[in-house]
């Protein structure tokens, strides 16, 4: 049976390779900005740009970051709790294999070790990860469902992707052959 990791369509890509945002500010400056952006809607988060990642030895930009959970499990449970969200976020289904080149960690993001975007990473949090070791999720962890709630009730933007364990990998990743789908929609292989 196939497996997958996924990550979101970016919205302006050059070439057929995911990149790190660090290896990407070098190539082009214009693309870096653009999606470094994000790090600044929060005092906290730029922090985020220079958080290290302790077995891989590098920085937060230095690697892509991959959900290890078909996208359509966060579309569900968002459009149950009465989140509104956008209908055809658009997402890689990139074919585990396409990693086998780079070093890879799975990034836990337990509640428990979580400390903010300006704390570390807890070296437990972090499982270095081989290939043919890989699973992906069949569902979200409770932890998530419960910030949706939260951060609902709340009523601020929030982010779609807490507590959800990401498969960090060093290195450029072709999606040259990657299907591309929507997170409204599930089809199993």
């Amino acid at each position: 049976m196939q497996r997958y990791v996924y990550h979101m369509v970016p919205s302006h890509m050059v070439g057929q390779e995911l990149m790190p945002l660090n290896r990407l500010g070098a190539m082009y400056p214009d693309l870096y900005e653009r999606y470094t952006k994000k790090y600044f809607d929060h005092p906290e988060r730029t922090k985020l740009l220079s958080r290290e990642i302790p077995p891989l030895n590098c920085l937060w930009n230095d690697v892509v970051h991959f959900l290890p959970i078909h996208p359509n499990y966060i579309y569900k449970k968002l459009t149950e709790l009465g989140i509104e969200t956008k209908e055809n976020l658009m997402f890689y289904q990139i074919p585990i294999q396409k990693l086998v080149a780079n070093q890879n960690a799975m990034y836990l993001y337990s509640k428990e070790h979580y400390k903010g975007p300006a704390g570390a990473i807890a070296a437990e949090d972090i499982k270095l990860l081989s290939i043919d070791d890989y699973r992906e999720l069949e569902q979200l962890p409770l932890a998530t469902i419960d910030y949706f709630q939260t951060e609902k009730e709340k009523g601020k933007n929030f982010g779609l992707f807490a507590y959800i364990p990401h498969l960090l990998s060093l290195g450029n990743v072709n999606v040259d052959e990657a299907e591309i789908i929507t997170w409204n929609h599930f089809n199993p292989n």
